[in-house]
């Protein structure tokens, strides 16, 4: 049975060691998205603005995005982009969104850094999506060759991830296993195991 969307459980809040913030302990990255509507245009511009604010080295912002909605072609030239069981449910998400890393600058020169400017930027962007009510998946699973062959796509930018971003749909239109990690709680290592030393 089909759930409606405003009766969907979408509070799977973290038991952390110490308080966060809301928006930080609640986030989470669900692979059922909301098949029909359209994606919210001001929230989505609202993620990719906090994506732009995001600190970078320098301020040389080694990033760029590429922003497909469901239903266009790009959407679904990116959605061929994935591989492995992101094929089984990532194309009902209402935006991909490719996310490059600007290895080089314009002269060549090595910008050893974008990587993790990157990963800032994206982690920006998905708590501003989560505070907005969508929610986000980043994937790494994916065919990098093709998605660097995309339309405008300069040599020096490089794939790394593939966003689903969206509203969240019903668990139950996806596969049994998929269901299973759905549901499963969600866990992380403990943090004196993260911080190698602390003086």
């Amino acid at each position: 049975m089909s759930i409606p969307t405003a009766e969907r459980t979408t509070v799977r809040t973290a038991e952390t060691s110490v308080p966060l913030l809301d928006v930080l302990a609640a986030r989470w990255s669900p692979r059922a998205f909301e098949t029909s509507a359209p994606i919210d245009e001001d929230k989505l511009a609202a993620a990719l603005e906090a994506a732009r604010w995001s600190p970078s080295a320098a301020n040389t912002q080694p990033w760029r995005f590429i922003v497909s909605r469901r239903g266009t072609d790009l959407h679904t030239q990116i959605d061929d982009s994935l591989i492995g069981f992101n094929r089984e449910w990532a194309g009902n998400a209402q935006v991909l969104i490719v996310a490059f890393a600007e290895l080089t600058d314009a002269e060549g020169k090595p910008r050893p850094w974008a990587q993790y400017d990157l990963g800032q930027a994206v982690a920006h962007l998905s708590v501003q999506a989560h505070a907005d009510g969508l929610f986000v998946h980043q994937m790494g699973g994916i065919e990098r060759e093709q998605l660097a062959a995309l339309p405008g796509v300069e040599s020096r930018f490089a794939p790394i991830s593939v966003i689903a971003l969206g509203e969240l749909g019903d668990p139950s239109t996806l596969s049994e296993k998929m269901q299973e990690r759905e549901a499963a709680p969600r866990a992380r290592r403990p943090l004196a195991e993260t911080v190698i030393a602390s003086a």
